[in-house]
């Protein structure tokens, strides 16, 4: 089976990087085009519940939101119970859809309400349709003194993020921490597959743990900015040399924050693209308006890009 799920891996790749059977990425859902900045998404198994974040334009205001489908359209979203004090960023739902983790800097107990550095963060429910409960710290050796970012957890509780403590290969590098069934291991840098002496950071772990999606930025050979990348583990535990989506999904601006829905076959990212035109003379408001708003203008926006579900999974799901 695992042998399998790399070869699903290697054809998102070819599918996406090569523009076989592929379609432009668009805007994925249009109303969160209101709020200023909105980046990451995650999204249940079932395809009916969604997170991601809202934030202002320099990220003073940092709050996650819950969207859910109303038949088959995306409803407004909504501030979730635990957020919207404290800076709250990068929601991930577990495979199961009963642990949502995410990012914050809110303080490790309520005899403080003083910000801190940012940790990993989760909450849990009963079934999909409960309410989540209070949050919880994931403790160390997850969370430490330094900034913990974009949990990605596995089947089995893998618990993939990114750190930027002082051990890293350079500036941002992402770790991962084996669960044992009674907490985490220590955090493992994933080597120079992965990782350089520059910034790589928000990483996508699919749940079988056979394929890594992830940024690295202004890396050589790559289109500017921020890059996708993905690399695949094999048996030994290893993971490949990381290698660029391409211009399918990748602009010579800012691409992050990836999520995949193996269901649907479609791949979520954050991109700061913009494509205004060079314009100097506009004669009214109503034109600079128009284009000063639209989609691709330079801010944060979620976009997803499909790719041939029959051909990258056939009858296999790693769901």
């Amino acid at each position: 089976m695992k042998i399998i799920n790399i070869l699903i891996g290697l054809c998102l790749f070819s599918l996406i990087a090569y523009g076989q059977n592929t379609k432009s990425a668009t805007i994925a859902i249009k109303s969160l085009t209101d709020f200023p900045c909105v980046r990451d998404f995650t999204l249940s198994s079932n395809g009916q519940e969604a997170y991601t974040t809202i934030q202002s334009n320099l990220g003073d205001i940092s709050v996650i939101v819950r969207i859910k489908k109303i038949n088959t359209r995306w409803g407004e979203p909504t501030i979730v119970p635990f957020s919207g004090k404290y800076k709250d960023l990068e929601a991930f739902l577990s495979p199961d859809n009963l642990r949502l983790y995410f990012v914050s800097n809110r303080p490790l107990d309520s005899s403080s309400d003083q910000p801190k550095d940012f940790d990993i963060w989760y909450v849990e429910r009963s079934d999909i349709n409960a309410e989540w409960g209070a949050p919880k710290n994931v403790g160390s050796p997850v969370n430490t003194s330094y900034d913990e970012f974009y949990p990605s957890v596995t089947a089995n509780k893998n618990l993939y993020f990114t750190s930027d403590n002082p051990g890293s290969k350079g500036k941002d590098d992402i770790y991962y921490c084996a669960w044992n069934n009674s907490g985490y291991s220590e955090p493992i840098n994933l080597g120079d597959s992965i990782n350089t002496n520059g910034y790589e950071f928000n990483s996508f772990v699919s749940p079988d743990e056979t394929f890594l999606i992830f940024t690295g930025y202004n890396r050589k050979g790559g289109l500017g900015s921020g890059d996708l990348y993905i690399s695949f583990r094999d048996n030994t535990s290893h993971w490949s040399k990381a290698i660029n989506l391409g211009p399918e999904i990748n602009s010579k601006f800012m691409d992050y924050c990836p999520f995949f829905d193996s269901t649907s076959g479609e791949l979520y990212f954050t991109s700061k693209r913009r494509s205004f035109e060079k314009i100097n003379n506009f004669k009214s408001i109503e034109a600079l308006l128009k284009e000063l708003n639209k989609d691709e203008n330079g801010l944060s926006r979620i976009y997803r890009i499909t790719v041939d579900k029959e051909r990258l999974f056939g009858n296999k799901k790693y769901y």
